[in-house]
């Protein structure tokens, strides 16, 4: 963590949830440098007494960590694929409306002049000061994936793993890249998968027909996480495990899950969590160009996309789901409410094991004295109110 000297910001008052547990009349003291101090209220440090309230101390909250989403395709009527800056400001500030503090530009599986544009974006976005939840970099869903499990994913621009590519891409913006999805059964694909760890990637499985063998294979090789489990992978079934089955057996792998009811049943969840515990379970929101919006026709990628109740189905193929519309707060409520995860077993998934993930567990994903100030305040129903990034409180006309 950072060092920070004393400077003049505010103190937030709740129940604070922290490394050690909730404290239950806690503080904590933010400035834009940082978190000053995060625990009891009764022994907040001299030096911070006479900074003012941020938060209206009467009322009851839960002050936790902001989001982190490493898997999502846009929000607000935008798409990544298609984003220039301005664009990139909007998917940004509505997420973190919602609760995202840091996040990844995700791709779809597309044509390489396309990818390079989405790249060039977004590195010369983060060049600049971030407003809203920060771009950490990309992930790239495909197109080194498999035909058989394409999902919303258009299959005429899958392609074979290329290191020539990932070695180009690394060049003209290193470390921009922080994960990649990959079936790991494809040509290539372990020598990939080997290239993206040594390069500190994240080489995700995804949109694979890998049986429990090659998973576990492509593990040795370097695989540390897989997206959107259960869907877009070989099932788990008891002669045949699967991609499914190999992710729940090997605890080398993290799993990413959708939480919103509608891609996994909360009783499938609750089994996954069970067995990834211990910083293996990642809460992502997969949220497509629609997500804040109406019922209507979109688009993901080059794909259209219907979204009707909330639920984004391909145009041309109703049976496919397209991404979701999930914002990572519901996703947080729905595993606690829903699915019986305690606060701090959410809070984990949703904002210290992505954080590990993208190796920015020092600076993010937990309340502590030396990290960045991304900090929400939510109520005893887990309705966010208030939030804050870089020590700073986004506008009340800014939140929905």
């Amino acid at each position: 963590m950072a060092e920070i000297t004393i400077t003049t910001g505010q103190l937030l008052y709740g129940k604070v949830l922290t490394p050690a547990g909730i404290i239950q009349e806690g503080v904590i003291a933010v400035s834009e440098e940082a978190i000053h101090y995060a625990g009891e209220a009764a022994w907040l440090p001299e030096a911070y007494a006479g900074w003012p309230a941020g938060n209206d101390k009467t009322r009851g909250s839960l002050l936790i960590p902001g989001f982190v989403d490493v898997h999502v395709h846009g929000g607000d009527g935008c798409d990544f694929m298609y984003a220039d800056a301005e664009a990139l400001k909007k998917i940004t500030r509505y997420h973190a409306s919602q609760g995202t503090t840091t996040m990844l530009a995700t791709t779809m599986t597309a044509d390489k002049k396309d990818i390079d544009r989405v790249l060039s974006e977004v590195h010369d976005f983060r060049s600049a000061p971030m407003p809203f939840a920060q771009l950490a970099g990309v992930h790239l869903e495909g197109p080194f994936i498999s035909p058989k499990w394409s999902g919303a994913q258009n299959p005429e621009h899958i392609v074979p793993a290329n290191i020539e590519w990932l070695e180009q891409w690394e060049t003209l913006y290193p470390g921009l890249i922080r994960q990649v999805t990959i079936a790991p059964e494809g040509e290539g694909a372990l020598t990939a998968i080997t290239w993206l760890r040594k390069h500190g990637i994240t080489a995700a499985l995804g949109h694979t027909n890998a049986s429990f063998e090659e998973v576990i294979a492509a593990a040795d090789a370097g695989l540390n996480q897989a997206v959107h489990m259960f869907n877009a992978m070989t099932p788990l079934h008891h002669r045949k495990p699967g991609a499914a089955g190999a992710i729940l057996f090997d605890e080398r792998i993290r799993a990413e899950i959708i939480a919103d009811g509608i891609h996994v049943h909360p009783a499938a969840i609750s089994v996954l969590s069970r067995l990834k515990k211990e910083g293996n379970l990642l809460l992502i929101t997969d949220a497509m160009s629609a997500t804040g919006l109406s019922d209507g026709e979109y688009t993901i990628g080059d794909l259209p996309v219907l979204v009707r109740d909330g639920v984004a189905r391909l145009k041309e193929n109703p049976e496919a789901l397209a991404g979701s519309t999930l914002t990572m707060i519901r996703g947080f409520r729905y595993l606690v409410q829903e699915v019986g995860l305690t606060m701090e077993e959410a809070s984990r998934a949703a904002s210290l094991t992505p954080a590990e993930s993208l190796g920015l567990e020092r600076s993010i994903g937990t309340l502590e004295a030396g990290k960045r100030g991304d900090i929400l305040l939510l109520d005893n129903e887990l309705n966010l109110h208030e939030v804050w990034i870089n020590g700073r409180k986004m506008a009340e006309t800014q939140m929905p």
